[in-house]
C-alpha cells in the first residue's frame, strides 16, 4: 500500500523480512494463543503471526487510513479481528474468555513508556508480552540497581515482570529510519509479585525518589518520611534514588501504605 507514515502517530514501519521472522520465532506462536498486535500498521508482522499458527489476532489500531487496509487485507480470515482505537486507553481485559493474552508490537516510540504502565496495570490477564522499542527504554526495563539506567521504569517493570532484551535492530530496516537504534524486549509478567507492596503505594515513592534523582534519598523523599524511617526500613538517607532496590523501595510502600507519616492518612 501506499502510505505516508505520519510523525504524530510515530510511524517508523518494519520492512525488513529477516526482522520480521526473527520477532516471529522469538514469539512462537502456537494453536490456541490469544495474540493481540498494537500497531499493526500495513500489516507486516500481523501476516506473518497469522501465517504462523492457528491463532486468534486481535489488532489495536488508531491510523484510519491504515485500519481500513487492514480490514481489507485480511477481510477472508476468521481469525483477525480489528479494533480501531487507541492502546493508551483500550481495556486489553474484555478481549480475554480466561485464557492469557500473548501481546506484540512495534510500539510507537513518543507513546511507548505510558503504553507500558498501561500494560502494566493489566498484567494479571496477560502472557506474555514481545516489543520493538527504543533500545534507550529496553536498557531501562532491563537496568539493575547503582547503573544510569536504572529508575522509575526499572523498577516497576520488576515488580510486574521479567524483562528479557532480546536482540537489537537498525533503521535501515524500518520506513522512515528512525534516529535511534531498535531493540526486542520480552517481558512475562509474573504469576505473583515478588515483593509484598500495593502497586499504588509503590509507584509514589518510586516516583518521588526519582522526580530528583541527583539528590540523597533524604531530600527526595522528605515530604514522606523522615531520617529516622528511612534508617528503619534499612534505607542509607545519604544514598541516591538509583542505589536502592525494589525490596528496599517495597519496604517503603508497605510502610506508606500503612501509615503516611505527614498527614496520618492512609495510602489506600
Amino acid at each position: 500500500m501506499s502510505h505516508t507514515p505520519r510523525k504524530r502517530f510515530g510511524q517508523n514501519f518494519l520492512r525488513d523480512a529477516s526482522v520480521v521472522q526473527r520477532i516471529v520465532m522469538a514469539v512462537n506462536p502456537q494453536s490456541g494463543d490469544h495474540l493481540v498486535e498494537i500497531g499493526p500498521g500495513e500489516g507486516v508482522m500481523t501476516a506473518a503471526l497469522l501465517g504462523q499458527a492457528a491463532a486468534l489476532l486481535d489488532a489495536i489500531e488508531i491510523d484510519r487510513d491504515l485500519a481500513t487496509h487492514l480490514e481489507r487485507r485480511f477481510a477472508d480470515n476468521p481469525r483477525f479481528r480489528l479494533h480501531r482505537t487507541d492502546a493508551l486507553t483500550f481495556d486489553f481485559t474484555r478481549l480475554g474468555t480466561g485464557e492469557k493474552l500473548r501481546v506484540v508490537g512495534n510500539l510507537p516510540y513518543n507513546i511507548s513508556t505510558p503504553l507500558l504502565f498501561h500494560l502494566f496495570d493489566q498484567a494479571g490477564q496477560i502472557g506474555d508480552m514481545h516489543f520493538m522499542l527504543q533500545k534507550e527504554v529496553v536498557d531501562r526495563l532491563c537496568a539493575k540497581p547503582g547503573t544510569a539506567d536504572y529508575g522509575r521504569l526499572s523498577l516497576m517493570a520488576r515488580y510486574h515482570c521479567r524483562a528479557e532484551k532480546l536482540f537489537e535492530v537498525y533503521p535501515e530496516s524500518f520506513y522512515p529510519p528512525p534516529k535511534v537504534i531498535s531493540a526486542i524486549v520480552r517481558l512475562l509478567p509474573h504469576g505473583r509479585p515478588p515483593v509484598d507492596a500495593d502497586p499504588a503505594a509503590l509507584g509514589k515513592v518510586v516516583t518521588t525518589a526519582f522526580s530528583q534523582r541527583r539528590k540523597t534519598l533524604r531530600n527526595a523523599l522528605k515530604s514522606l518520611f523522615e531520617d529516622s524511617e528511612l534508617r528503619e526500613a534499612g534505607i542509607d538517607p545519604g544514598a541516591r534514588a538509583e542505589t536502592v532496590g525494589l525490596e528496599g523501595y517495597a519496604e517503603l510502600a508497605r510502610r506508606l501504605t500503612r501509615t503516611c507519616p505527614r498527614d496520618g492518612q492512609r495510602v489506600s
